[in-house]
C-alpha cells in the first residue's frame, strides 16, 4: 500500500516534518523518525531525506539520534545555515534548535531548547551542550522552536509554541534568546509547529505571513495550518485579519512547514515557497494498514507551490501541486469533453493520478462531483463535490476505508458558472484542488478500488478537457 509518488518512510514512523534547507544544489528534508515503532519503543530520531525537485526524496539515514545524551529524546525544531559564523562553528555550519523532553531533569517531562550543529552539511550532527539554550519555564507546553535570520535588524528570530500562544525570542548568536514578545490565541486549541517568512506577492508588494499548526475543530474550522498576513516588526506581529486563513480544509495536513524556492543559482525565490505536510492527525495517528501491509506508519502529503495572491478581501496563499510532478507521468487519458447528466463512468481505472479538469453549469442548482478509489459496486468511494446552492465545496471519506469516517468542506461561489479542479489520488491519500483551495484525507483503497465517476445531480454539467495523469516516481515510492 505504500504511496506510488508520496513521501513515505523506510520503516516503522515518521510524525513531523522539519523545514528543509538547502545546501550544497538540493534540499535537505528532516523528519520525526522512530525506529522502534514496530516493536513498541518510545521516542523519535531526526532522519534525513534529500531532493532537487520536491517529489523524489532519496533516503540518508538518521542524522541527529534519540536519546543520545541526557536531555531526553528529539521533538520538532528547525535548521538554519550560519553563513557569518554567529554561533562559532564556522562558516556555513548548519545549526539545529531541538526540543528535548528533559525528563531526567524534570520527571513529568520537561520541554526546553537545545543547539545541534553539523559541520558537514547537515548529514551528521553533534550536541552543542548539555544545557539548553532556552531553559523550560515549568510550563507543560514550550516547544517547536522555528528560527529565522532577521536581516533587517541583523539578529536571529525564533518563535516557540507555548500552549495558547506563540513566544516570540531573539538571539545574536543561536545560544542566547530574550523574549520580546508574542502572539496568543485561546480560540484555536493547542498551537504547534509555528512557522514565519517574508514573502513577494503577484502585485509586487511585500508581506509577513505566520504560521501555526492548530486544532480549532471546536470551532466546526480545520486542524491543519493556519495562518495569517500581517506586519512583522522584529519583536511583535500584527495581523491584516483576525481569523486565520487555512492552508488545507482536510483532515490531514497536520505539522506543516513552508521552505523557500532556490533558483539555479542557489539564490532564494521571493515569489515562490514550497510546503510539505504530516498525512496524519493526532486523533487517529496509529490506524493504518500500511503497518500490516508493508512495515512502516508516515507519509506526507504531495509537496505544493506556494504564491502569495492578492484578492478582493486581502492577501492568500495560492496551492498548487509542485510543478514537477508532471515530469513523473506514466501514461496520460485525454478524455475531452463529457456532458453529464446523471452520472458517467471513465473507461480509466487507476490507483495513482493526476486528474484534472474544468466543470461548467449554467444554474446554481444541485449537485457535481466526481467519485474516486470507487469499488465496481460503488459501495466504497471518496467523493468531491460542488453543491452549488449551498456554495460549498466537500471531500467525503465515509464511504471508503479510512482512519475514521470524515467529511471537510470549504465556501465556494458557484457565480463564475465554471471552476477547474484538479484530484490527486495516490494509495494512503486523496487531495482535492479547487481554485487556491485544498482538501487533503487520508484513505485506504482496497486492491481493485480503481474507478472514476463523473456526476450530476439535480443539474447539468460539461465536464471540459477532462484528463487523467498515471503517476510514479522511479523507486515506486519517494522514500
Amino acid at each position: 500500500m505504500r504511496p506510488k509518488f508520496h513521501f513515505s518512510v523506510p520503516d516503522n514512523w515518521k510524525n513531523d516534518p522539519q523545514r528543509p534547507i538547502f545546501v550544497d544544489g538540493e534540499y535537505h528534508y528532516y523528519y520525526l523518525y522512530n525506529a522502534d515503532y514496530l516493536d513498541g519503543g518510545l521516542g523519535t530520531s531526526w532522519r534525513r531525506a534529500t531532493t532537487r525537485d520536491h517529489v523524489v526524496f532519496h533516503d540518508q539515514g538518521e542524522a541527529i539520534g534519540k536519546f543520545t545524551n541526557g536531555n531526553g529524546d528529539c521533538w520538532s525544531g528547525s535548521l538554519v545555515v550560519d553563513t557569518e559564523d554567529t554561533a562559532g562553528y564556522g562558516r556555513g555550519a548548519v545549526i539545529a534548535l531541538v526540543t528535548q523532553v528533559t525528563v531526567d531533569r524534570v520527571p513529568e517531562g520537561g520541554q526546553a531548547q537545545f543547539l545541534w550543529y553539523s559541520t558537514d552539511g547537515g548529514r551528521s550532527f553533534r550536541s552543542g551542550g548539555d544545557e539548553p539554550v532556552l531553559a523550560d519555564p515549568d510550563r507543560p507546553d514550550f516547544r517547536d522552536p522555528k528560527v529565522i535570520w532577521d536581516a533587517g535588524r541583523a539578529r536571529w528570530f525564533m518563535a516557540l509554541a507555548e500552549g495558547d500562544r506563540l513566544g516570540f525570542y531573539v538571539s545574536p548568536e543561536l545560544r542566547t534568546w530574550t523574549k520580546v514578545g508574542e502572539y496568543a490565541r485561546d480560540d484555536l486549541g493547542l498551537l504547534e509547529c509555528p512557522d514565519i517568512f517574508e514573502m513577494t506577492a503577484d502585485d509586487g508588494t511585500r508581506h509577513w505571513v505566520l504560521g501555526v499548526s492548530a486544532n480549532a475543530k471546536a470551532r466546526g474550522l480545520p486542524a491543519t495550518y493556519a495562518y495569517w498576513t500581517g506586519a512583522f516588526d522584529g519583536s511583535g506581529f500584527v495581523p491584516d485579519e483576525h481569523e486565520p486563513r487555512w492552508l488545507d480544509g482536510g483532515l490531514d495536513f497536520y505539522g506543516a512547514v513552508t521552505y523557500p524556492h532556490h533558483d539555479d543559482s542557489g539564490a532564494e525565490d521571493p515569489t515562490l515557497r514550497h510546503t510539505i505536510g504530516w498525512a496524519n492527525f493526532w486523533d487517529y495517528p496509529h490506524n493504518t494498514p500500511t503497518i500490516v501491509t508493508d512495515g512502516y506508519n508516515g507519509d506526507d502529503m504531495i509537496v505544493r507551490d506556494l504564491r502569495l495572491v492578492r484578492g478582493v478581501d486581502g492577501y492568500r496563499l495560492a496551492s498548487a501541486p509542485t510543478a514537477a510532478l508532471a515530469d513523473y507521468v506514466t501514461q496520460t487519458h485525454r478524455l475531452g469533453d463529457i456532458a453529464v447528466d446523471g452520472e458517467v463512468d471513465l473507461d480509466v481505472r487507476a490507483e495513482a493520478y493526476d486528474l484534472t479538469c474544468e466543470i461548467e453549469w449554467d444554474a446554481t442548482i444541485g449537485e457535481i462531483g466526481v467519485e474516486v478509489c470507487r469499488a465496481r459496486g460503488g459501495t466504497r468511494r471518496v467523493t468531491a463535490t460542488l453543491d452549488l446552492p449551498g456554495q460549498l465545496v466537500r471531500l467525503d471519506r465515509t464511504a471508503t476505508v479510512s482512519p475514521t469516517g470524515g467529511v471537510t468542506q470549504l465556501p465556494f461561489d458557484p457565480s463564475a458558472g465554471h471552476v477547474a479542479i484538479r484530484v490527486l489520488v495516490d494509495r494512503t491519500s486523496v487531495e482535492l484542488f479547487v481554485g487556491d483551495d485544498v482538501q487533503s484525507h487520508r484513505v485506504f483503497p482496497i486492491a481493485g478500488d480503481q474507478g472514476i465517476r463523473l456526476t450530476a445531480r439535480g443539474t447539468a454539467a460539461r465536464f471540459r478537457d477532462v484528463t487523467v495523469r498515471e503517476l510514479s516516481t522511479p523507486m515506486g515510492a519517494s522514500r
